[in-house]
C-alpha cells in the first residue's frame, strides 16, 4: 500500500517537473510583465510614473479639440521665373522691313527658333550671336536680343516664351502615385497643386509628411495641416518629397492583432487604438490591466521621462475615459492577461502529463 501512494507521488513530481520543464520550452511564456509587476511601483527611485486614469486625472492627456476650419486660401502670386541651363526657349523675331528683311513680318508671324540654354548659360541666335541668358528673366531676353540684333534688322519685334520649363518647374517624389517634375508655365504652383498634379498622396493625409525644400532652407508639414489651411506657395526649382509620417504604435499581450499599427487618425483616442487592434481577447485579457508605456520629455527639456497609465475597462466610466485619452505617435498598449488564464497556463501541462501517464499505465495493464 505505501509503495502505490509512492509510486503515485512519484509520477505526481515528474509531472511537475515536466510542467516545469514545458515552462521553460515557452508553455507558459507571455507577452510582457504581469499586471501586479508593472503595478507595484517602488517608493524611492520609482523607474516611471503610474497614473491611474480617472476623471481626475485625465485632464493633461485628452484628445485636443478639432481644428477650427478655416476661410483664407494660399497666396498666388507671380513668381518671378529666371533661365537656368536645359530651359527651352521659343524666340519669335519680326522683321518689318519692306526691302531686304532678315526675318519675316510680323504680319506672318516672324521667324521662330527653338533655343535650349546649354551647360554655359547660353543661347545661340542668327545674326545675334551666342547670348548669356542664364539668370535672366523673359523680358530681359528680349531686350538683350534686341540690343545685338540693331544694325542687322532696322525695328525688331521679339517675343520670348517658356517651351521647356525646367527653371519654374518643381519636383514631387516619394509616396504619391505619379511622380515627376511638373511645369508652372499655366501660373505660380502652390503645395497643394503640385502634389495633386502628381496623383496625391498614396497613404491618408494624417500618415504623411511632406518636406519642401528650395535650396536656402528646408520645412516639414504635416499633409493633415496643409489640408486644413497651411497650403503655401512653391518657389521655382523647388524639391517636394512626401513621406512616410513616423505616426505608428505598438499593440502587445491580449489583444485581437498585436503588433505594429498606424495611427487610426490624427488625434486618435485609446477606444480607436484598441478598435483598430481588433479589441481585448476575451478568452486571456485581464479587463483590469490595461496599460499604454510613454516615453516624454521632462520638464527640463533634455531628459526622458517615463509614463505608465492604468485604465480599469471593467468599470463604465473607463469606456468614456478611453474615447478621451489621446493615443501618441510610439505608444506602447499593453494589455495583461487574466489571473485565472495564467493558472490555466500553469494546470494544463499538468494535466496533459497526468492524462499521458493515465494512458500509458493503462496500455501496460494489458
Amino acid at each position: 500500500m505505501i509503495s502505490l501512494y509512492f509510486i503515485r507521488w512519484q509520477r505526481l513530481g515528474g509531472a511537475l517537473a515536466i510542467s516545469v520543464a514545458l515552462s521553460g520550452c515557452g508553455v507558459l511564456s507571455g507577452a510582457g510583465p504581469f499586471k501586479s509587476t508593472i503595478t507595484d511601483v517602488p517608493v524611492d527611485n520609482p523607474p516611471y510614473d503610474l497614473i491611474n486614469l480617472s476623471a481626475e486625472t485625465i485632464g493633461p492627456y485628452m484628445r485636443p479639440p478639432a481644428p477650427a476650419a478655416v476661410s483664407h486660401v494660399s497666396p498666388t502670386d507671380a513668381i518671378v521665373v529666371r533661365l537656368v541651363p536645359g530651359d527651352v526657349i521659343h524666340v519669335m523675331i519680326a522683321d518689318n522691313a519692306k526691302e531686304g528683311a532678315v526675318f519675316a513680318p510680323l504680319a506672318t508671324g516672324g521667324t521662330a527658333f527653338e533655343a535650349r540654354v546649354d551647360a554655359d548659360g547660353r543661347i545661340s541666335l542668327p545674326y545675334a550671336g551666342r547670348l548669356k541668358v542664364a539668370g535672366m528673366t523673359l523680358t530681359e531676353v528680349e531686350a538683350l536680343v534686341r540690343k545685338n540684333l540693331k544694325g542687322v534688322v532696322t525695328d525688331p519685334q521679339v517675343l520670348v516664351n517658356m517651351v521647356g520649363d525646367l527653371s519654374g518647374s518643381v519636383l514631387v517624389a516619394g509616396a504619391v502615385k505619379q511622380p515627376g517634375r511638373f511645369s508652372a508655365l499655366q501660373g505660380p504652383l502652390t503645395l497643394l497643386d503640385a502634389i495633386n498634379m502628381a496623383g496625391g498622396p498614396l497613404l491618408e493625409p494624417h500618415l504623411v509628411d511632406v518636406v519642401v525644400r528650395n535650396g536656402k532652407k528646408v520645412e516639414t508639414l504635416s499633409y493633415q495641416d496643409v489640408l486644413a489651411g497651411q497650403n503655401m506657395p512653391v518657389s521655382p526649382r523647388s524639391e517636394i518629397i512626401v513621406e512616410r509620417a513616423r505616426k505608428r504604435f505598438v499593440a502587445m499581450g491580449a489583444v485581437g492583432k498585436p503588433g505594429l499599427h498606424d495611427l487610426p487618425s490624427q488625434n486618435p483616442s485609446l477606444l480607436e487604438a484598441l478598435g483598430a487592434v481588433g479589441g481585448l481577447k476575451e478568452t486571456s485579457a485581464d479587463p483590469k490591466g490595461v496599460f499604454v508605456f510613454r516615453m516624454t520629455t521632462a520638464n527640463d527639456g533634455t531628459s526622458p521621462k517615463a509614463e505608465v497609465f492604468q485604465l480599469n475597462m471593467r468599470e463604465p466610466q473607463a469606456i468614456f475615459l478611453a474615447r478621451q485619452f489621446l493615443v501618441r505617435p510610439e505608444d506602447a498598449i499593453y494589455v495583461t492577461n487574466a489571473a485565472v488564464y495564467e493558472w490555466q497556463k500553469i494546470i494544463s501541462p499538468i494535466v496533459q502529463v497526468l492524462l499521458l501517464g493515465r494512458t500509458i499505465e493503462q496500455v501496460n495493464s494489458y
